[in-house]
């Protein structure tokens, strides 16, 4: 099957962070500044199961009983809107990856098609400012300050690796998140102005092809 390929000056990016970061806001800002699109996945699991699609009723079986949806449906949900993004100036993606396997399968996937990240932005918060952030905007009684370090957790020991996986293809940007708002985003836009002047980089050799 024929893929078409994405836009040569396409824009595609990754925002990583911890909970509380503000990665969707960032997210958010920088789609609009450059004219690209936000895909969420945790946005696009609630429309499916809002809709009530095939992958929605799926998806649901396994948010009801509290278990991880499967990677392999999370990228097939998320395959046809990279592609369309990737067609029409870009993506900023949030949400996935969550660990180095899902990168890793990403970037075999979206990589053969010319669509893989190109670019990823990591939003550096200190724990003390992300709980203080989180229980600012709790919702219910879930959201208690032990449940919100054990998030920070399991962040820690499964996405914080991504940053090293990132960094290794040069393709890591770090900004520190803890500032107001506006100025983070400022740090993000001049980064990534400069990085996406730079020539491209070899594709590095994936480490975990079967």
């Amino acid at each position: 099957m024929a893929m078409q390929s994405a836009a040569p000056r396409a824009k595609r990016i990754l925002m990583v962070g911890a909970p509380g970061a503000g990665k969707g806001t960032q997210a958010d800002l920088i789609a609009k500044q450059f004219g690209i699109t936000h895909i969420s996945s945790g946005d696009l699991l609630r429309r499916h199961i809002a809709d009530g699609t095939t992958i929605g009723r799926t998806v649901e079986t396994y948010v009801n009983k509290g278990e991880l949806v499967p990677d392999a449906i999370i990228m097939d949900m998320l395959r046809k809107p990279v592609l369309k993004a990737s067609e029409t100036g870009g993506y900023v993606l949030d949400g996935f990856p969550r660990t180095v396997e899902q990168a890793e399968a990403a970037y075999r996937t979206a990589g053969s098609l010319g669509v893989g990240v190109q670019i990823a932005v990591h939003l550096d918060v200190p724990e003390d400012e992300l709980i203080r952030r989180m229980l600012a905007r709790a919702r219910g009684a879930d959201d208690t300050e032990d449940v919100i370090r054990h998030r920070i957790k399991v962040y820690d020991e499964k996405t914080r690796p991504l940053l090293d996986y990132y960094a290794q293809r040069e393709l890591l940007i770090q900004v520190n998140g803890a500032r107001p708002v506006a100025e983070v985003t400022w740090s993000i836009v001049v980064q990534l102005q400069r990085a996406f002047k730079r020539p491209a980089a070899p594709a590095p050799r994936d480490r975990a092809v079967a």
